[in-house]
């Protein structure tokens, strides 16, 4: 276990996580290293996941700043720890948090997964702030260790599947205790359940006809388009697309306009993809107007890093299957805002070009970026079992209370020497 030197205590007020324990635990473990913990809830799905100790926000929108301010200033809030950045009470938050100078610590899903999560100062996604020059990201990596290779972390799905019903049953259950709290997700809580039902009912035909189109396409030259959430932020707040389906029009047109004659277009529906949307008949509407049917083809199913490995290229949005794709030196383009999306790693010249002459990463480059990326922004552990759990709370509290005073790198944690880099970052603009 990490023994930390005497540090100055804090505060650490906890806003929404995710569904689950994890935020519960890490406050457990901060408390009992003398830290002072506190937590918002804001609808039944929080309350239920941190039952006691916790002040019930039930108030509106327009109130949450100004009584955001004043939770900060009445218990001498010194950081504050969420999940997402774009939820809008997230939003808001962040920005009275950085008007008062407190810290912000932000949890998201991985850069790289699995086994990793997100743990960005500020903003994560689109409002990072990882340098994204390719020399900087070579200067930097110089000085870090390699990435560590450890055995995988144990993960199961219905751990996930169990944590999400019964925190969104209680968001559900208990609107008459928070009346004006609503969810941040872009479609009804109820309506997903139902399509989850649909979903399941109809997986083992998918997963059917998946075998089908892939075998049909065996050895065949293919573009993978892994589809991405419409709900997600990464749509709706980090690419220039309103909706999924905005963005797989886009794609069509530039393939249909652009690419050989022989090219195939795999599109893989996302596996959480609990929509009422059929994603095969809308393709296949799209493609046979566009005069490309016998070209693109619609799976929901397969193995999605088997798929990366096989594929001549990637087109996403700005999914993390980006660096499946990336680590075997396969060309990706992105059409939003991606943490990886750097001169030399990605595709640079538009999606028209990227169909017959797509620009393959630099290896040294990516593998310097990937050094860089775990050690700023990367924790390892996950949420879809306890012992992951538990190792995301152990190198969370490493990389939280080490922001201020840690010397040296931790291939754990992700820590790394700021002054260092700071020097380096002057050296290397010189």
């Amino acid at each position: 276990m990490t023994v930390f030197p005497e540090a100055p205590r804090r505060s650490f007020l906890f806003l929404q996580g995710p569904p689950g324990p994890f935020f519960l635990n890490l406050s457990l473990r901060l408390r009992e290293l003398g830290h002072c913990i506190h937590r918002i809830n804001l609808s039944g799905g929080d309350r239920y996941d941190w039952p006691v100790g916790a002040t019930n926000y039930r108030g509106t929108m327009s109130a949450w700043p100004m009584f955001f301010d004043r939770f900060l200033r009445s218990n001498q809030i010194t950081d504050v720890i969420l999940y997402g950045d774009c939820r809008p009470v997230h939003q808001a938050a962040v920005r009275m948090a950085k008007l008062r100078g407190v810290r912000v610590f932000v949890f998201e899903e991985g850069y790289i997964r699995p086994d990793w999560m997100t743990l960005e100062r500020d903003g994560v996604n689109g409002h990072s702030p990882f340098d994204r020059d390719p020399g900087l990201i070579l200067a930097s990596s110089s000085w870090l260790p390699e990435i560590p290779d450890l055995p995988s972390i144990t993960a199961d799905f219905r751990r996930r599947a169990r944590d999400s019903y019964w925190h969104y049953h209680h968001v559900v259950t208990g609107r008459l205790s928070f009346p004006f709290y609503r969810t941040h997700r872009s479609h009804s809580i109820i309506g997903e359940g139902f399509g989850w039902l649909m979903k399941f009912a109809r997986s083992s035909r998918r997963a059917r006809q998946a075998e089908e189109a892939l075998a049909a396409i065996d050895g065949k030259k293919f573009v993978l388009f892994p589809l991405q959430l419409t709900g997600d932020y990464q749509i709706r707040a980090h690419s220039p697309f309103d909706s999924m389906p905005q963005a797989v029009d886009y794609v069509l047109d530039s393939f249909a306009a652009h690419a050989a004659p022989n090219q195939l277009l795999l599109v893989k529906e996302h596996p959480l993809d609990a929509s009422w949307r059929n994603w095969r008949l809308y393709l296949t509407l799209r493609a046979k107007r566009l005069r490309i049917g016998d070209r693109v083809i619609c799976i929901d199913g397969g193995d999605l890093q088997q798929l990366s490995t096989t594929a001549s290229g990637m087109v996403c949005v700005n999914s993390t299957s980006g660096t499946l794709a990336l680590e075997t030196g396969i060309p990706v383009v992105v059409l939003g805002d991606a943490v990886y999306d750097v001169p030399g790693i990605t595709h640079q010249s538009g999606l028209d070009r990227f169909w017959r002459s797509p620009e393959r990463p630099d290896p040294d480059l990516y593998a310097a970026f990937k050094k860089s990326l775990h050690a700023k922004c990367l924790v390892r552990g996950g949420l879809a079992s306890a012992s992951a759990t538990e190792t995301l709370v152990i190198n969370s509290v490493e990389r939280l209370l080490a922001e201020d005073w840690m010397p040296l790198h931790s291939h754990k944690g992700g820590l790394i020497n700021l002054d260092a880099e700071r020097q380096l970052r002057s050296s290397a603009l010189s």
